[in-house]
């Protein structure tokens, strides 16, 4: 099972459920609001619970988590940051406030990746990024002083793929047909006859 194929099971079991004070009424609203707003404003939105740095670096960051592959775009061709940024502002209306949280762990990767690879995520190159996300992209490897790096970063993953399979473009990835007629032909006569039941 690939990584898309995994965030695509994690978001159709439960949207957004994952993350603290996240409701799937507040992502409903969030995932219209994106919808509204349309993927040609989504590259120049101003964000609101996230600073213009920030949101370039979550920007960044929901692209590897999912990247552009044969079968769609990637997470921010889906609105997947203007999508996180409305969740954070919504959750001000909520008993569980996330963007501190939220914000505090970004602070806290951005320092770690000044500590590790000597550059702010946004301003590493290729190596450095990928060096920076196997540090915590794996929670059973992660080491003892980044546990609270790798809780936040799941986090973020949590949402990522909460934005994306609740999109158009996320869920025409899902194949999610809609109310279609099936054609059924009854249960297999073999089943019929285990049972001792028959349709006359």
């Amino acid at each position: 099972m690939n990584r898309r194929d995994t965030l695509k099971l994690m978001a159709a079991a439960s949207v957004g459920i994952a993350v603290p004070g996240c409701t799937t009424d507040s992502l409903d609203r969030a995932a219209d609001r994106v919808s509204a707003i349309g993927s040609a404003d989504l590259a120049v939105r101003t964000p609101v619970a996230l600073t213009q740095d920030e949101y370039r670096t979550v920007s960044l960051l929901v692209d590897y988590i999912i990247p552009a592959d044969e079968r769609s775009g990637s997470a921010t061709d889906a609105g997947v940051p203007a999508f996180i940024d409305f969740v954070l502002e919504d959750s001000l209306t909520r008993t569980t406030e996330l963007i501190t949280p939220f914000r505090g762990g970004l602070a806290l990767f951005e320092r770690t990746c000044v500590e590790r690879v000597s550059a702010r995520f946004a301003d590493a190159d290729e190596q450095q990024r990928l060096e920076m996300l196997e540090l915590v992209a794996y929670p059973e490897d992660i080491e003892p002083d980044l546990e609270r790096l790798g809780a936040w970063f799941s986090t973020l993953r949590d949402l990522t793929a909460s934005g994306f399979f609740s999109s158009r473009m996320g869920v025409e990835d899902l194949g999610y047909q809609g109310n279609t007629a099936y054609a059924w032909d009854g249960c297999p006569q073999e089943s019929l006859d285990h049972l001792g039941v028959s349709y006359t």
